[in-house]
């Protein structure tokens, strides 16, 4: 039996008791996105913690999410941090150590100095004083530099940009044509880059009101639709998520999850509050936050993905955030029940479904 129907039946039968109606398409499945959002590693790893394996076996953390599967690392850029962190210089350095190690670069740009999602997008401090017209001109150089230092293999223009970004000249419900011109700048500054091969992504939040928005911007020249989906925000129905995201395949883009995640328990291994630690916030009982419950999860997305004739990939966010700043922090790892590795820092199932 050769190795892909192996893998199609692992799937399917490993998934259809959560949802009988669901099977994978194995035609993309080379070229399939098995990516990670590790933005915090470079902080992550000042603490020196120590990763392990499965059974336990201590691994270099980024050698082992490569031997697993992983092709793709998901970098956030903020345009001047407070500190170094998601900074340019940090984000070069570590782009040039992932493409070393044979990583493919997704790189997220939030035009901001600062996170930037569908409640907040805080235009840069030294670019706040600017006309549009201005505006335009600097985020053309900024994303043409970007390009020229970093040459993802997939640029994100904006994060979760569903207001809109660099609010208050771009917000979408006051400035839509601005906020559309100042898109498109970006765009032109990536197609007109020296290293012009990159693919270029435009970012929604969640499933509601997106085939709305993607068709705002039926005329630009992008190449990839990207959703967030988090059922404690997005709402707990992978059918409706499935039927949208049949929806969105019809505008002729690929289509991605972009950023989601999955608890593997309601409890907590630092004083930081959870940003999830509620059975209400879970779809049950298909999947409870247990470390299986974790990875069926997200192998189902996965399979709803890779039915799509244009599904292209999963990015898994914050797979490194454990409690990494000790187990009495108050400002420490927000997100540790949703890492990949567990509370002794030991590989959980999920690592498993990253394989093609």
């Amino acid at each position: 039996m050769n190795k892909k129907l192996i893998l199609f039946i692992f799937i399917l039968f490993g998934c259809s008791k959560n949802n009988p109606n669901l099977n994978i398409d194995n035609q993309n499945q080379n070229n399939f996105i098995s990516a990670v959002d590790i933005s915090s590693f470079p902080k992550i790893q000042l603490s020196e913690p120590i990763f392990k394996d499965e059974s336990g076996n201590v691994i270099s953390f980024l050698h082992f999410l490569k031997s697993n599967g992983v092709n793709t690392i998901r970098l956030r850029l903020w345009v001047n941090p407070s500190d170094q962190f998601s900074s340019l210089d940090e984000v070069i350095s570590f782009s040039d150590t992932l493409k070393a190690l044979g990583f493919n670069i997704y790189l997220a740009l939030h035009y901001s100095d600062t996170w930037a999602d569908p409640g907040q997008q805080i235009i840069p401090q030294n670019w706040e004083n600017y006309s549009y017209t201005n505006l335009k001109t600097i985020i053309y150089n900024y994303t043409h530099m970007i390009m020229e230092e970093i040459n993802p293999d997939i640029i994100q223009i904006g994060n979760e940009i569903n207001n809109g970004f660099l609010h208050p000249i771009g917000n979408i419900h006051t400035n839509p044509d601005q906020f559309k011109g100042l898109i498109n700048e970006c765009i032109r500054a990536v197609r007109e880059s020296s290293s012009n091969q990159s693919r270029i992504m435009l970012h929604y939040a969640g499933y509601n009101e997106s085939v709305n928005f993607f068709n705002f911007f039926e005329d630009l020249d992008y190449d990839i639709i990207g959703i967030s989906y988090y059922p404690i925000w997005h709402g707990k129905s992978l059918n409706q998520l499935e039927q949208n995201l049949i929806q969105l395949s019809n505008y002729s883009k690929d289509v991605m999850i972009a950023e989601t995640a999955y608890p593997f328990t309601l409890g907590w291994n630092d004083w930081t509050n959870n940003i999830v630690g509620l059975e209400e916030q879970l779809i049950l009982p298909q999947y409870p936050a247990t470390p299986n419950g974790q990875k069926e999860f997200i192998e189902t997305l996965k399979i709803i993905i890779s039915n799509l004739e244009n599904g292209i990939g999963l990015s898994y966010w914050g797979a490194e955030l454990i409690a990494w700043n000790g187990q009495e922090s108050t400002n420490g790892s927000p997100w540790e029940n949703q890492a990949i590795f567990d509370f002794n820092n030991k590989a959980l199932p999920i690592i498993n479904i990253f394989q093609n």
